[in-house]
């Protein structure tokens, strides 16, 4: 009873996941039992090295890692391949933001992906009479009996407990539910392998420490703090705060967070190679679309940047970064940038696989001055037929108006235009 106060008093974040997402969504279509059923989410069309997104918690039970492609699984395993529906997916993550709805205020919850989200509950478990515990489990089970999904939770004294609680704690409990206070954390986490098991540390940052013969969240705490920031620089800060279990941004620090510097980018992964020719239709296309948000927020621009990687990471990735004469967000004028940037700086025998933009150092268009050698009614008239063609795309679908580079072969957006962050958004 005494323990149970305490961790009442202590706790205060929520961190719930949703199991699967994907996978666990395209089995409750169909009414199958997620832990019962083997099922992966992947593209076939794509072929077999397209990447599942997903698999079923009983297919991961079989030794099928997630994330993993389709030839990759074992050919004894028999399995029902999903294709993508991200509208579906958006759809029910919307509904269990709901459900979250219904027991905290928005300015308590923040969303940090389609299927995971911080609660702080602090000032609820008064409220609710219930502690933070009881509270996880009332929600979940909302969410299982509401949609037939099942949610892991972690809880913690600040963010970074809850996230790592959910991720390494939760995973060990017959209740799906993880708990970490910074006491805690310290004796059963301390020594924990690997360290890519920790909220934002990967593997490019676990072999920096490894080279300082750091191999657990101990090590760094421990280490001289001069080692650390010499290898990180500020960063360092956030990575000695976590190996001690310490945390100090909360859910209204990130909401009220206002970047210093705005930009607008694109990206995208190609569904093929791609020459140097196809690709630089593709670049045209990106900075079309792009340059219609820059119009639609009212902002211009006066430096760009391109990316450009290419196929098996046969060479490093080449782009670069350009100031341009004046302010502007306009296509016909920001397009000739992007080419000569592209031209002069891309492989032009490597097949290319990736490709980015960026519009940085964005303004107002209020503060735009013009030369004497611009023509202003040329500038505005473009500007006017971008918000028009934004106009009938929000109205009618992105499809009801294309250019005729949209149709040439190799182009890309007409397909773009039916997919949610890359994958199909429809059945």
């Amino acid at each position: 009873k005494t323990a149970k106060k305490e961790v009442t008093k202590l706790s205060k974040y929520l961190c719930i996941d949703l199991k699967t997402f994907y996978a666990s969504v395209e089995c409750v279509e169909r009414k199958l039992d997620p832990f019962s059923t083997n099922l992966v989410v992947a593209d076939e069309s794509r072929g077999k090295g397209t990447i599942c997104l997903a698999v079923s918690p009983k297919m991961k039970m079989l030794g099928v890692k997630n994330r993993c492609r389709l030839y990759e699984i074992p050919p004894n395993i028999k399995y029902i391949i999903a294709k993508p529906r991200m509208k579906k997916y958006i759809e029910y993550s919307a509904n269990i933001y709901a459900i979250y709805l219904k027991y905290l205020s928005k300015d308590d919850i923040y969303v940090y992906s389609i299927d995971e989200a911080f609660l702080d509950v602090t000032s609820y478990l008064k409220l609710y009479k219930m502690d933070e515990i009881e509270l996880a489990k009332t929600i979940l089970k909302d969410i299982y009996n509401t949609y037939g999904l099942t949610a892991t939770a972690g809880i913690g004294t600040n963010l970074y407990l809850a996230k790592v609680a959910l991720d390494i704690m939760s995973k060990h409990t017959p209740t799906n539910i993880g708990y970490l206070d910074e006491e805690l954390y310290k004796r059963k986490l301390w020594h924990h392998k690997p360290l890519t098991d920790f909220w934002q540390i990967g593997r490019g940052i676990e072999a920096r420490l490894n080279k300082k013969r750091i191999y657990d969240m101990y090590d760094v705490a421990h280490t001289n703090p001069k080692i650390l920031y010499k290898e990180f620089g500020v960063n360092a800060e956030f990575l000695i705060d976590h190996s001690w279990g310490k945390e100090s941004c909360t859910i209204k620090d990130i909401k009220n967070y206002k970047t210093k510097n705005v930009s607008i980018s694109g990206s995208q992964v190609l569904f093929e190679d791609y020459n140097f020719e196809n690709a630089r239709l593709v670049l045209k296309e990106m900075v079309e679309l792009n340059s219609i948000k820059l119009v639609e927020k009212n902002l211009i621009t006066d430096t760009i940047s391109l990316y450009i990687g290419y196929s098996k990471n046969i060479i490093n990735s080449t782009g670069g970064s350009m100031k341009l004469a004046n302010y502007t967000n306009t296509y016909s004028d920001l397009l000739p940038y992007f080419l000569k940037l592209y031209d002069n700086t891309t492989n032009r025998t490597v097949p290319i696989r990736r490709i980015g933009v960026s519009f940085n150092r964005l303004v107002s268009d209020e503060a735009e001055q013009l030369s004497l050698f611009e023509n202003r009614e040329k500038i505005t008239k473009e500007r006017k037929i971008e918000l028009a063609i934004s106009n009938i795309k929000q109205k009618l679908g992105k499809n009801a108006i294309i250019k005729g580079m949209d149709l040439e072969n190799g182009a890309t957006t007409i397909l773009r235009n039916k997919l949610i962050g890359g994958h199909n958004a429809y059945d």
